[in-house]
Formats: C-alpha cells, sequence, structure tokens
C-alpha cells in the first residue's frame, strides 16, 4: 500500500496542534515516525495488530523479530507487563526516561505481533518532549522499531526517514537531528542475573551499580539459528549501508597500515572506496571520500556519528566502506562495536 506521508514540522507556536495531529493518525491505527533521544522511531498503536502489522509492512521488517514498546509513564508499563521485579524498578527510577529498554513478562493485552510471539515484552520511555507528549494525548503505547526499511541503518533525522520510508507511511514528524545517535540498552529483566542483550549509551558499568552483578547476553556474530530472539536486533543482519563494510580492529597502527594496504588493493581493482575514521587515523588516511566519527577518547561523539556516516558515505556511492574500529571497546564504545559488527560483512582482528 502506497501512502502519501505527511511532513510535520514542529515549534513553540504549533507544537500541541502538530503533535496532536499525528496523535489521530496513531488512534486511527496509522504509522507516525517520530524522534526519540535514540533515533527516529516509526510509531503504531502497540496494543492494535493492524497497526502494528502496518509497521512491520512499511519497514519490510520480518515478523518474529520484536519491537520495543514505548510508554510515558510507569502507570502504562504496568498495564502491559504481568510482572515487574524490584531491580526493574529500581532501574525505572533510575534510568527512565531515557535510552534503557527493559524486558518484562507480557500481559495478554499486549498481541503477539508486537512481541514477535514471545511471553515478553519489551518497554522503555523516551527522553524526548515530541515522543512522550505523542504518546500521552494519543493515548496509546507505541510499537515503535527504527525507522528505516529493515537492514538500513538507522535514522538520527528526518531526512534520513524520509530517504526510506516516504510514501510507505502515515507521517513523519521533524523534530531535528537526536542526541544519542545509536539504540538504546537492552536489558531481560525475566533472567537472573539479568542480561544485557543490546548495548547501548546505558552501560553495564552504570547498570550494575544500581541493581548489583548482571551478565552480557548479546552475540556480536549474527546467528540465523536462532529461532526466537528476545530483543531487536539479534537475529538479522543490521545497520547495513549498500556498500560493503568491512570492520578493522586493533591496535591504531595496525588499523591504520591494514587500511592503507586495502585502499592500495581495492583502488587497483577500481572500487571506490569510503572510509570511516576517527580522529586520530583521519589525519594520516585518504580515501575516495571520508567520513569523520570523532576522537577516540570521545565515545558518545561516535556514536552520535555512527549511521550519519553509514548513510553518507552510501549516497557518494562507495563501493566498499573500511571502518576504523581502534577505539575503546568498553562503555558507549561496546554500542558503536556492536552495531560496526553487524553492518560489517568482513571483520579483521588483529
Amino acid at each position: 500500500m502506497t501512502f502519501k506521508t505527511r511532513i510535520l514540522h514542529t515549534d513553540k507556536d504549533n507544537f500541541r496542534e502538530t503533535v496532536g495531529e499525528a496523535a489521530e493518525m496513531i488512534k486511527k491505527g496509522g504509522t507516525v515516525a517520530f524522534p526519540t533521544e535514540t533515533v527516529y522511531g516509526l510509531g503504531a498503536d502497540a496494543v492494535n495488530p493492524a497497526a502494528v502489522k502496518a509497521v512491520f509492512r512499511a519497514k519490510g521488517r520480518p515478523a518474529d523479530n520484536p519491537l520495543i514498546v514505548h510508554v510515558a509513564s510507569k502507570e502504562q508499563c504496568e498495564e502491559l507487563a504481568s510482572t515487574i521485579p524490584e531491580k526493574a524498578y529500581t532501574l525505572i527510577d533510575r534510568f527512565w526516561p531515557g535510552p534503557l529498554t527493559l524486558i518484562l513478562e507480557r500481559k495478554q493485552i499486549v498481541p503477539d505481533i508486537t512481541t514477535g510471539g514471545l511471553d515478553t515484552v519489551a518497554l522503555r520511555m523516551p527522553d524526548n518532549r515530541i515522543a512522550m507528549e505523542l504518546i500521552r494525548i494519543s493515548g496509546r503505547p507505541l510499537a515503535a522499531p527504527s525507522a528505516n526499511l529493515s537492514g538500513r541503518p538507522s535514522p538520527t533525522t528526518a531526512e534520513h526517514v524520509i530517504a526510506d520510508l516516504d510514501g510507505r507511511i502515515d507521517a513523519i514528524i521533524d523534530g531535528g537531528a537526536v542526541r544519542v545517535g545509536v539504540e538504546s540498552t537492552v536489558i531481560d529483566m525475566t533472567s537472573e542475573p539479568p542480561a544485557i542483550l543490546r548495548p547501548g549509551i546505558v552501560s553495564r558499568n552504570d547498570i550494575e551499580r544500581e541493581i548489583g552483578r548482571i551478565c552480557i547476553g548479546y552475540e556480536d556474530k549474527i546467528h540465523q539459528d536462532i529461532e526466537k530472539v528476545r530483543s531487536p536486533g539479534m537475529k538479522y543482519t543490521h545497520y547495513s549501508p549498500d556498500a560493503i563494510v568491512i570492520l578493522l580492529e586493533g591496535s591504531n597502527e595496525m588499523v591504520i597500515s591494514k587500511i592503507q594496504e586495502m585502499l592500495y588493493d581495492f583502488r587497483s581493482r577500481g572500487a571506490k572506496v569510503g572510509l570511516l575514521l576517527t580522529g586520530e587515523s583521519n589525519e594520516v588516511l585518504e580515501g575516495d571520500e571520508e567520513f569523520l566519527l570523532g576522537k577516540k577518547d570521545r565515545p558518545s561523539e561516535l556514536a552520535f556519528n555512527l549511521f550519519s556516516g553509514l548513510r553518507y558515505l552510501d549516497e557518494k556511492k562507495v563501493d566498499v566502506i573500511l571502518a576504523d574500529g581502534s577505539f575503546s571497546h568498553s562503555g558507549v564504545g561496546a554500542a558503536v562495536r556492536n552495531r560496526l559488527r553487524k553492518a560489517a560483512e568482513m571483520i579483521i582482528k588483529m
């Protein structure tokens, strides 16, 4: 089905009118892309199976890939989750609204299509005024995966959403660039100890300071034989541009040397090469196209620029993207590495 997608712009004078218009679309079973602090989400009424099906259809998303449901209050969370452990309440009080998703046992009000047929539901409260008001005014929890075609780099601006979904959804609320740039941390609260299934800005150390020991449940390699995934992003290829992505991990010196070698090799075969670089490697390397992620010691900067960088190099029609993975892989760096590994067709460790 083809839609005439409306682009809705907000300012201080028309804010409630614009968000109210989008909320009416949600109430009627429509699909609306909106900004959060992490990336843009594609929202629909989470308890309306037909509306959620429209999200899957617009994105081309596999039906067994569960969606994160966005709520605007603790009470709304309690309407959807059947069991909320004390540790979950501790995390809610500390990190909500914010980029942390909790996997909890679900109530039957949440349809199977939203949860990918699981007995759990993934819930979070976004730290973004537009997102929160859209939920409040519509009165609906919003099932909202990233607002991109399935498998593509996540959108961090309305322009990214338009490039992927124009004509496929009802509306896009343009709220400018997001603040964070990578999706939320996902933690499974139905296991003991709780397990991080997707890394994000909220780190393992952040969480352990609040509730004690947790474990790491995600794996960087994609396993296509996983029958039931408990979190978005665990089964299918994600974040991939059209170009082939090769991630190089190791010390700064070794990564620079290997990129120089591969640049020469690819160019000798007529390939157009894009480089996704940190500040240190950017000073000595020159590709056909380049994008600077930021400095190694500023992982939040790397995270903010990651998806924009992948999309920028794709727009330049490069054949290959060589990505500098020599930054720290702890804290926020773990989230950046996770997204790059899922985007890459090849990972070279040195």
